[in-house]
Order: C-alpha cells, then structure tokens, then sequence
C-alpha cells in the first residue's frame, strides 16, 4: 500500500466523522443554482459518470446534487434476469467478498473479518439463521447508481438501526480496517423470503448524508443505541416487495451486505473479489 494510502486510512480514526458527514449532507441539498451545479459537474467530471443512463440526462435539471446522486435510471436501462429461482444482484458496483459465513465470520479482506453476530446489532439469535451460510458484499463506488433493490421477492420482518462509525468503504479502507462492515453505522433489514430468511444490510460511510427506505423514508438517526422496529406486529404496516423492486438508496454510496442461510443459495460462478456487477443480473441460484 502508498504511503499516499496509509495516510488516507489513518486519518479517518481521527476524523470527525459525524461532523464531515452532516456538512457534506447539508451542502448536498442547497438548491442555490450556482452551487448545487458546481457540485454536480465537478463529481460528474471527477468520477466519469455516464448520465446516459439516466432519466434524467442534463445534470443541471436536478434541484439538488442529492437528485442527482440518487437519479433513477431511464426504462430498461437495467433488465431483470429471467432465469427461474434466480437471486438478483441489488445493486450496481464490484463484488468486495463473498462466499461462506464461517462459524458466524465473515471474510472481510486478507487478515480481517467481522462476525454476523456484529453485522446485524449483537443479537445472537437474529445471527443464528445465518450460521454457515452464505454472504456478498457489494461496495458501490462514486459514479455508480445508487439505488437497491431486492434480490428475491420477500415480507419485511424488522429493521435495525445500529450506530457507529463512518469509516470509508473503499477497497484501500477495507483491506486495512479490522471488522469494518461491523463498526461503522448500518440499517439491517431482515426479509423472510421463498429461500428463508434474508438480510440486507445498507452500511454507511464517510460523507453518507443518510440512508432511505422505500417504506419509512430517510434514516439517519445517529442514535447511540440500537433501534429496533418489528414489522407485522404492533400495528406496524406490513411491507412487501416484489424481486428487483426498489428497498432503498444511499445518499452519497456505500456497501450492501446480503446475508442467506446455510443450503439456501450458491453464487454464480463468475463473481470473485472486485468484479462489476450490475443490478438485476443473475448473482445466485438456489442451492440444490
């Protein structure tokens, strides 16, 4: 690793994370003209994003660099792959890791590793459907679209905020931060599903202004505590979405952790460490 590097990763203990990240999550909604364009014709030009795709194409019709960020792709810009029983990748970006939940670990970078346990709030009993199964992280880089979707049809259960840091999830922060994934802030949503139970995990980082959910809007508490909200109970609303259907969006990326049970899926062949993906393409298939 550059000396370049390891000065960019150490840094970030120290940082205020909280702080940078309100900031940047305020200027990322004025809606000045001059200054919301700046932002988005600097970001477009930096990290070479295609708004071809976009619904939206001119970059300066959006009233916020958030509209932007968050733009939704123009109709059949992403196709949903048809394969019967298939497990859809939720979003655009590179594979970071995936395969085996080891005994409740889950494979981070060489040297590093977070436990399920961690991932989804402490709860050893939410963790236990997933002991020996199957995870995939996601890490969805600057110019990427920024919307998830869901990989299999599947009822929301409950969601979990857990709090904590906002460390970068770019490949350099994760190949040197032990337990990454599990420090920094996160909302785990566990979805009972065809394949049995299913998490995805939205993890938040530096610069993130919030997380959104189709269904409960903007999430950025910034609790110290864990937040629980049990669905199908209490009067709560029952939440049902269909496969490929949007669940929510990172205003400023991140990473998405999908978490399976053991003998529920097995990936495709074709994904490894820091291969693109594309939401909506074949990502699994159930297990045999």
């Amino acid at each position: 690793m550059s000396i370049k590097d390891q000065l960019f990763v150490l840094s970030q203990y120290a940082a205020p994370h909280d702080l940078i990240s309100k900031a940047f999550g305020a200027a990322s909604e004025c809606r000045t003209p001059a200054i919301k364009n700046w932002m988005i014709t600097t970001f477009i030009r930096k990290y070479g994003v295609d708004m071809n795709e976009a619904f939206l194409r001119d970059p300066l019709a959006y009233d916020t660099f958030n509209a932007f960020f968050t733009r939704a792709l123009k109709h059949g810009a992403r196709p949903l792959d048809a394969t019967e029983g298939a497990v859809l990748c939720p979003a655009d970006g590179a594979v970071s890791q995936l395969g085996r939940i080891e005994q409740g670990n889950i494979f981070q970078a060489k040297g590093h590793s977070f436990t399920a346990r961690d991932l989804l709030g402490g709860d050893a009993g939410r963790a236990a459907p997933f002991m020996n199964g199957q995870f995939a992280t996601v890490y969805l880089s600057p110019r990427d679209y920024h919307r998830v979707h869901m990989p299999l049809a599947g009822t929301l259960r409950e969601t979990i905020y857990v709090p904590g840091r906002l460390f970068s999830v770019n490949p350099v922060t994760a190949s040197q931060v032990p337990g990454l994934f599990a420090r920094n802030e996160r909302l785990v949503c566990m979805f009972d599903t065809d394949l049995g139970p299913m998490a995805v995990v939205l993890v938040g980082a530096m610069i993130v202004g919030s997380m959104e959910t189709v269904w409960g809007g903007r999430v950025a508490p910034h609790s110290p505590d864990v937040v629980v909200k049990r669905y199908n109970v209490d009067g709560m609303t029952p939440v049902r979405l269909d496969k490929g259907a949007e669940m929510g969006r990172f205003l400023l990326g991140s990473t998405v952790v999908l978490l399976f049970g053991a003998n529920r899926v097995r990936w495709d062949p074709k994904f490894a460490a820091l291969v693109p993906t594309r939401m909506g393409e074949r990502m699994a298939m159930p297990y045999p």
